[in-house]
């Protein structure tokens, strides 16, 4: 079979890119073994994240000027959603830090000093990060709600106190970054934040899906941060484009969903068939349905990331684009692994088979952000606003 013409390898745009997601496609092989045990356990997949860092997957959206890689924003989208073909727990765990990275080198929204430092550790090290914001009384903090976690001025710094959910990555980071609200000033302030023994993390995932993100629930113990470790957040609004590794990671899901449907329906035959179900218009018919759904959500999300990476100016009123592109990708991915099951039929519900965990793993994309009202808001405002 000629690879290049492999339907999930028709966005790579040169011999760079294709190196790329060779290497990222062999580490998602050996993902894809480990994959049902961590699902079954609810384990965090440490073994994947030390794969990761020895192949050099956490310096990727670093600045070369700190001696990363640098990768564009399609790039990334590329790279995630052949991850996640192999494991959806790790693309969307190892995506917030990715793309959290991505968002710090284009907004500069930390202060050069502590961006550089960090940077440096995730290329020395593979230090990681991602930001804690969900609480369980505010709800997604898309929506804009007041955290509960308080900071209070102390000598040289802030004591942090407070609970964290959906705390992705928190069996593993040594440093990460809260947000809190200061009474002294009634403001919202974002802080980098050690992990000590202040911190504790309550293992409290336990989920339908992307049951290995390690997701766990953050208690913040009156945490010491430094003055200089509060985050002024004064950077340039990039459009939050970062975010498209979370419609990468479910595209992965659903192509792996939809080449598991058609290895069956080509080797599958029942003994009433002279050859196997891909000879039924009505397998054929479920098959053409997942690539209408694929190609669609697919062709939109590589070209909104490529006008991101094209349109530096533009960025801030990509916003509605963005979103519409994770709302068509997530639910699209949805669709495509649920007729992957209809053609598989009853042993697609097998515990020992990939099928379930894949449509279990991809119904989480409706609860990551932005969120699907959100979106279709933005949009109408966007039309209504037109004069």
């Amino acid at each position: 079979m000629d690879m290049d013409h492999l339907f999930i390898n028709q966005y790579i745009r040169s011999e760079q890119e294709k190196a790329r997601v060779n290497r990222v496609s062999e580490l998602a092989a050996v993902f894809a073994r480990r994959a049902a045990k961590h699902d079954q356990e609810g384990s965090f997949p440490f073994d994947n994240f030390a794969d990761l860092k020895e192949a050099g997957y956490m310096k990727l959206t670093v600045p070369k000027e700190y001696g990363g890689d640098e990768i564009s924003l399609y790039e990334m989208v590329m790279l995630q959603e052949r991850l996640a073909y192999g494991d959806g727990s790790t693309a969307l765990a190892v995506g917030w830090h990715l793309g959290q990275v991505l968002h710090l080198r284009t907004s500069r929204k930390w202060p050069e000093e502590l961006f550089a430092a960090f940077c440096r550790s995730a290329v020395e090290h593979g230090t990681m990060t991602n930001t804690f914001a969900s609480e369980a009384a505010t709800g997604s903090p898309s929506r804009g709600g007041k955290p509960e976690t308080k900071a209070v001025p102390t000598d040289g710094g802030w004591l942090i106190t407070g609970r964290k959910t959906f705390s992705t990555l928190s069996p593993i980071l040594d440093h990460f970054v809260v947000t809190a609200y200061v009474p002294d000033e009634e403001t919202m302030a974002e802080f980098l934040v050690e992990r000590t023994d202040k911190v504790e993390v309550v293992e409290t995932w336990n989920t339908l899906g992307m049951r290995g993100t390690g997701s766990h629930d953050v208690v913040l113990n009156g945490v010491f941060a430094p003055a200089a470790n509060r985050l002024i957040g004064k950077g340039s609004d990039d459009g939050g484009g970062w975010l498209l590794h979370i419609p990468a990671c479910y595209m992965g899901i659903a192509l792996a969903a939809r080449d598991y449907a058609l290895n069956f329906a080509r080797t599958y035959k029942p003994n009433n068939l002279n050859e196997p179900i891909r000879s039924l218009p009505s397998v054929q018919n479920q098959i053409g349905l997942m690539e209408v759904e694929l190609r669609t959500a697919r062709s939109l999300l590589y070209a909104t990331a490529d006008r991101w990476d094209k349109e530096p100016d533009n960025r801030p009123h990509l916003k509605a684009d963005l979103g519409l592109a994770k709302y068509v990708a997530t639910n699209h991915a949805i669709k495509v692994v649920d007729l992957a099951m209809r053609i598989v039929g009853g042993t697609s519900l097998s515990r020992n088979l990939p099928l379930e965990r894949y449509y279990r793993d991809v119904r989480a994309g409706l609860h990551n952000p932005p969120m699907e009202n959100t979106v279709i808001q933005m949009l109408a405002a966007g039309a209504l606003n037109e004069e």
